[in-house]
């Protein structure tokens, strides 16, 4: 399937070989445990180790992240859960693992949880590949481009280069972009992990997580983990999944398009400072961004005036649910400030653009800008 298009693959990925009067697809298995005579050699023995419906989902997700290569890929019950079994699996007491100091919310706890086992713990923004600085000595660095929220952009092979050097594993944070819009292996990671909650199921109601790997070694880690905390999904969630991805391209080619034409009507706004988006020409990450992205993601991310203000717009929009995730098929947008965990302005907007029709949403949010301007 490498030499397939994005669609294709999303459409194929994972699916077993056919078999007269079976689906394509086949059903979720529901099964705490298997027959199992003799010696357990099979490849499903209990049902917290291995799932025929995990397997399925894992081996797409693998085409997507590497297609016709050979890779690992363990499916978790969430995205956090995913990003755990990296870090946990990885460091060691004494160890020094890198992160951004601009990444998702929960890494901050992650942090906390890794310095309590006697990991040392350095910190750096995404931008401008800063977390070079404090790379000396580390058993991981952890990167997230785009980073979330503030949407900027670090270059993945740089980085990779420098921790290689030095004998430092890299690990990226993929959620925002996906694999269709960037592939870290390819720009050589050696996990690309990723909250499937977000663009990659696109519904907004599954949890899930995974982590991809080209090494077997630290691929077995993870999956220890995974068997250690028990951090698995459930079989429906993870059927629910692949059926998801199949429409992944046609939900991202859109989001994205869309998402460009929001920032540009954006940027013509008066009232709003600091508008990021990766995609748009005149954003400062652009340059990099188009060197290792193929598509965007569908995050923009602006500031209005003051919380008020903030507060008034999203209070007006009829099309988007004011709602704290990303990546889905209906347009979500929050006061990211309101979790008091970002450093960011009061009206700092997270908004993630849906698949509705671009003119329907452009015109929902100016005219909900409209009205929040006439509260003053």
């Amino acid at each position: 399937m490498s030499t397939m298009g994005d669609g294709t693959r999303a459409v194929r990925a994972g699916l077993p070989e056919p078999e007269q009067f079976e689906p394509t697809l086949p059903g979720p298995v529901f099964a705490a445990h298997f027959h199992l005579s003799g010696e357990p050699t099979g490849p499903y023995t209990y049902g917290r180790d291995t799932n025929p419906t995990w397997t399925h989902l894992e081996r797409a997700i693998g085409e997507l992240e590497a297609p016709g290569e050979p890779v690992e890929t363990t499916v978790f019950a969430s995205g956090m859960a995913a990003i755990s079994a990296v870090l946990l699996s990885q460091a060691r007491t004494g160890d020094v693992v890198v992160l951004p100091d601009d990444g998702y919310q929960a890494l901050p706890l992650v942090r906390e949880q890794l310095e309590a086992y006697g990991v040392e713990v350095r910190t750096a923004p995404t931008g401008g590949d800063a977390q070079l600085a404090v790379l000396e000595g580390a058993r991981l660095l952890w990167i997230e481009t785009p980073s979330n929220p503030g949407l900027d952009v670090c270059d993945v092979r740089r980085l990779v280069e420098a921790a290689h050097s030095a004998g430092t594993l890299v690990a990226v944070d993929n959620t925002l972009a996906t694999p269709l819009g960037q592939r870290p292996l390819e720009l050589g990671a050696d996990f690309s992990v990723a909250s499937d909650t977000k663009g990659m199921t696109g519904h907004g109601d599954i949890l899930l997580g995974h982590v991809t790997c080209r090494d077997p070694e630290p691929a077995a880690a993870v999956r220890r983990w995974r068997k250690v905390v028990g951090a698995i999904p459930g079989p429906m969630e993870a059927w629910l999944a692949h059926r998801s991805l199949a429409t992944l391209e046609l939900r991202i080619d859109r989001q994205c398009a869309t998402a460009l034409t929001l920032a540009e009507a954006l940027g013509g706004r008066p009232e709003i400072t600091g508008l990021r988006y990766p995609g748009l020409p005149t954003d400062p990450s652009y340059p990099l961004a188009v060197r290792q992205m193929r598509r965007f993601g569908s995050v923009v991310s602006f500031v209005l005036p003051d919380r008020e203000r903030a507060e008034r717009f999203l209070a007006g929009l009829r099309l988007v649910d004011d709602a704290t995730s990303f990546g889905g098929v209906r347009s979500t947008a929050e006061r990211r400030g309101r979790w008091g965990g970002d450093a960011v302005p009061e009206g700092f907007i997270r908004f993630s653009v849906g698949a509705e029709d671009p003119a329907d949403l452009v015109a929902d949010v100016e005219r909900a800008l409209d009205a929040a301007q006439g509260g003053n």
